[in-house]
C-alpha cells in the first residue's frame, strides 16, 4: 500500500515538474515571439498610411463643382473637421476599449470564440478598430487564417507607429459607407449633402451604423434596418456617457433628410470641361515632379457657374431631338479662361468631346482669318471685286474650281471686303486668296496656331481644311484681345492635400503672344459686326439677320455651313463663343430647325450671359478713323447716297472722294421697300467708340 501510493507521488511530482518546465518553456516561447515581433515591427518599419484620395474641382468663386476618383469616391478630413459625435458613435458601436487595448481587445476574441464553437460557425467579430483599419489600407475582407495573421500583424505596427487619434481619423477616412462612398466625408455629402463636421447626432448614429453591413444599414437600402441601428448606437452612446438621456431622446425623435439627390455623385456640373481640366493637371502636376494619381489636388478651375447653366439652358431649349449634336465653349478676352464648355448633348452616352476632339470643316468662319491676312497685305475694308461666276485654275492649270454662293446667285457687281464679310460671298474670299497666295494665309494660321493643314487649292478659303471648334474660337478670341493670343486654360491654381500649392496661374505667367496688330484686329472687328447689319443686304441678306432682333449689344461674329456643319463663332469686348452643329458620321444637316441652332444657342448664350454687364463698345485704336460712306462707290457718304454705313479704316486708307463723284464706278441695286437703311452708326447704344 506505502509503495503504491510513493509511486502516485512521484508520478505526481513528475507530472507537475513536467507542467512547470512546459509552463516555462511557454513563458519564454511567448516572451520570444513578443521579442521577435517587437524586432520585426522595428525591422519592418511603420507601415506607410496612403490611400487614393478624391481631388476637388472649384470653379472661379471657390464652390465645388465636382471630383475625380477612379473606382472609389474619398475625401481625407482631419479629426477636428468631422463632427465629434461620430468619433463617439463609432467607438461606442465598434470598439469601446479603443483608448485601452492595444490593438487588439483580448475580453472580446475569448468571447466571440465562445460563442461560436456554441454555434458551431461564426457569428460574431472581435475586429478592434486598428484592425479594420489594417483591413482597409492593406488587405482584403477573404476570411482566411492568412488574411487573420497579417491583419494582426499590421494592426500591432499601427499601435507601435501611430497615435490613437490618428488611427481613428485613418478608419473614418477609409472605412466604406456603401454605394461607392470610402470616408465620412463622402458619406455625409453622400446621404445627407453636406460636410462631415455639420452632422448632427442623430446622422452621425445614421452613419456610424451603415459600415457593419452597407448593403443592409445603408438608409437607401433599408431604412427601417438602418434605423433600427441608429438607435441601438444612441443607446450604446448614452450607456458609455458620450450622451445624455436627454440628447439620446431628442436625436431619436429628430427627422433626418436624405438629399442625394443633391449630392455630387447625382450632379456632376459641366462633365466636358472637367475632362479638360483633368488632362491640363494632369500635364501641370506631372512637369512639377508628382503624380496626379496620389490625389487630394484641389483644383481651381475657370469654370463661371452662370456661363455654363446658360449654356445648358438655351441648348437644351432650342436641340431638336434625334442624333443631332452641338459643341459649345467660351472663352475671356482679357484672361484666355475657358469659362463655359458644353461637348456633345449627353456626357454619359458619349464622352467624346466636340470642342476639342473633332475636327471639322469650319465653312466660311475661317474667313475673318483670310481677311486679317488680307489686311496685312494691301487690302483694307472698302477694297473692291466683281462677285460673279468665277472659274478658277489651280495646280498650273491642270485643275478648275467653280465656288458657289450659298443660294446660288451672284452680286454680279463689285462690293467692299466689308459686304462680302457681312453676307459671306464666297467668290470674293477665293479671290482674296488668290491674290495674297497660299504662303500668307499658311502663315497666319501657324501664327494663330490654329491646328489646321492648309491645302494649296482655291477651296481652302472657304474652310474646307479641317480644325477644331476650341481652335477657332481660340483664333477669334484673339482678334476680340486686340491680337493678344492667348491659349485656352482651365486652371488657375492647384492645391495639395497638405495645402500646398503647386501652382498658380498668376505666379507661373503664360507667354501670351502678339499674333495681329492692333488696328488690324480692330479693323476685323468691327467688319464682323456686319452680319447683323441689313445695310449690307445684297442678293443675299446679311447671314446674322434672322437673330438681329434678339441682340442688344454690340457683337462681331461670323457664321459658317458646309453639307454637315453649322457654325457661329463671336465675341462681344468681354466674351468669345464658339457653336458648332451637325451629326458624328458627317451626316447632311438639311432639317430648317437643325440649321437655326446655332445661331439661336449664340445669340441667347451671349444675350444672357452679359445680363447685368455694362455694353462695350470696340474701342478703335490710334491711327485707325470711322466714316460713314456709301456702300454701294465707298466714297464718302452725302444725303444723295442711301446705303450709309460706319466703317473704320486705318488714316492712309480713309477715301477723299464723296459717294456722288462721278469717278467713283456707281452700281445698280434692286430697291426693295421693306429694306432698312438707318445707319448703323445711330442706333440707340452706342456700339463702336474712337
Amino acid at each position: 500500500m506505502g509503495r503504491v501510493q510513493y509511486r502516485k507521488k512521484t508520478t505526481r511530482s513528475k507530472r507537475m515538474k513536467r507542467v512547470f518546465l512546459l509552463s516555462i518553456v511557454a513563458c519564454f516561447a511567448l516572451i520570444g515571439a513578443l521579442v521577435t515581433l517587437r524586432v520585426y515591427a522595428q525591422i519592418v518599419g511603420a507601415p506607410i498610411i496612403q490611400v487614393p484620395i478624391s481631388s476637388v474641382f472649384l470653379d472661379d468663386q471657390g464652390n465645388v463643382i465636382g471630383d475625380r476618383f477612379e473606382d472609389q469616391r474619398r475625401y481625407w478630413v482631419s479629426l477636428e473637421d468631422i463632427s465629434p459625435f461620430v468619433p463617439q458613435a463609432i467607438i461606442a458601436v465598434e470598439d469601446q476599449e479603443f483608448y485601452e487595448h492595444h490593438g487588439f481587445d483580448y475580453t472580446r476574441i475569448a468571447s466571440a470564440l465562445l460563442k461560436d464553437i456554441k454555434a458551431m460557425r461564426k457569428v460574431e467579430g472581435a475586429s478592434t478598430i486598428t484592425q479594420q483599419y489594417a483591413r482597409n489600407l492593406f488587405l482584403t475582407h477573404e476570411k482566411s487564417w492568412t488574411r487573420k495573421i497579417n491583419e494582426a500583424l499590421y494592426a500591432y505596427r499601427l499601435e507601435i507607429f501611430y497615435e490613437k487619434d490618428e488611427l481613428l481619423e485613418g478608419f473614418l477616412n477609409t472605412v466604406y459607407f456603401g454605394h461607392g462612398m470610402y470616408g465620412v466625408e463622402a458619406a455625409s455629402r453622400y446621404y445627407f449633402g453636406k460636410s462631415a463636421k455639420d452632422l448632427t447626432l442623430a446622422e452621425s448614429a445614421l452613419l456610424m451604423g451603415i459600415p457593419k453591413g452597407p448593403t443592409y444599414y445603408s438608409p437607401l437600402a433599408d431604412e427601417e434596418k438602418a434605423v433600427n441601428r441608429q438607435q441601438l448606437i444612441l443607446k450604446l452612446m448614452e450607456n458609455q456617457q458620450f450622451i445624455t438621456a436627454e440628447q439620446r431622446e431628442r436625436a431619436v425623435k429628430e427627422q433626418y433628410v436624405l438629399k442625394t439627390e443633391d449630392s455630387l455623385v447625382k450632379k456632376k456640373a459641366a462633365p466636358y470641361f472637367l475632362e479638360e481640366v483633368w488632362k491640363e493637371a494632369t500635364s501641370i502636376i506631372q512637369k512639377k515632379g508628382r503624380r496626379i494619381e496620389d490625389g487630394g489636388w484641389t483644383i481651381e478651375t475657370t469654370l463661371n457657374r452662370n456661363h455654363q447653366q446658360v449654356a445648358e439652358e438655351v441648348i437644351e431649349k432650342w436641340m431638336p431631338e434625334g442624333e443631332l449634336q452641338i459643341g459649345f465653349v467660351s472663352i475671356e478676352p482679357k484672361t484666355g479662361y475657358v469659362t463655359a464648355m458644353v461637348g456633345g448633348r449627353n456626357f454619359s452616352e458619349s464622352p467624346f468631346n466636340r470642342v476639342t476632339q473633332a475636327k471639322r470643316q469650319p465653312g466660311s468662319t475661317i474667313k475673318p482669318l483670310l481677311f486679317a491676312s488680307a489686311l496685312e497685305n494691301g487690302f483694307t475694308p472698302l477694297t473692291y471685286m466683281k462677285s460673279e461666276r468665277t472659274i478658277f485654275t489651280y495646280d498650273n492649270g491642270r485643275q478648275e474650281y467653280e465656288p458657289k454662293n450659298v443660294n446660288g446667285e451672284f452680286a454680279e457687281h463689285p462690293i467692299s471686303m466689308a459686304q462680302a464679310l457681312a453676307i459671306s460671298d464666297n467668290i470674293y474670299a477665293v479671290k482674296t486668296l488668290e491674290q495674297i497666295g497660299y504662303k500668307p494665309f499658311e502663315q497666319l494660321i501657324e501664327r494663330f496656331n490654329v491646328q489646321m493643314d492648309v491645302d494649296d487649292t482655291p477651296a481652302t478659303a472657304l474652310g474646307t481644311s479641317e480644325a477644331s471648334l476650341l481652335d477657332m474660337t481660340k483664333a477669334y478670341n484673339a482678334i476680340s484681345a486686340k491680337g493678344i493670343l492667348r491659349e485656352p486654360t482651365y486652371i488657375t491654381k492647384i492645391t495639395d492635400n497638405n495645402g500646398k500649392v503647386l501652382y498658380d496661374l498668376e505666379k507661373d505667367k503664360r507667354k501670351d503672344k502678339k499674333v495681329l496688330l492692333e488696328q488690324d484686329a480692330f479693323l476685323l472687328s468691327h467688319l464682323l459686326t456686319g452680319m447683323f447689319d441689313p445695310i449690307f443686304n445684297d442678293y443675299s441678306p446679311a447671314t446674322g439677320i434672322s437673330i438681329r432682333a434678339k441682340q442688344t449689344r454690340p457683337y462681331a461674329a461670323k457664321s459658317g455651313t458646309t453639307i454637315s456643319d453649322q457654325y457661329l463663332i463671336g465675341f462681344s469686348p468681354q466674351l468669345t463663343a464658339g457653336v458648332w452643329n451637325g451629326y458624328d458620321q458627317g451626316k447632311q444637316v438639311s432639317e430648317a430647325e437643325a440649321r437655326q441652332v446655332t445661331k439661336q444657342v449664340w445669340i441667347e448664350f451671349m444675350e444672357k450671359s452679359h445680363q447685368g454687364l455694362p455694353s462695350e463698345p470696340f474701342i478703335a485704336p490710334p491711327g485707325v478713323r470711322g466714316v460713314i460712306v456709301d456702300i454701294e462707290t465707298g466714297g464718302i457718304a452725302t444725303s444723295a447716297c442711301k446705303k450709309q454705313r460706319l466703317v473704320y479704316l486705318k488714316e492712309e486708307d480713309v477715301p477723299t472722294k464723296l459717294c456722288t463723284d462721278p469717278t467713283l464706278k456707281q452700281q445698280t441695286f434692286e430697291d426693295g421697300s421693306d429694306e432698312d437703311t438707318t445707319p448703323w452708326s445711330i442706333f440707340p447704344f452706342s456700339f463702336f467708340g474712337e
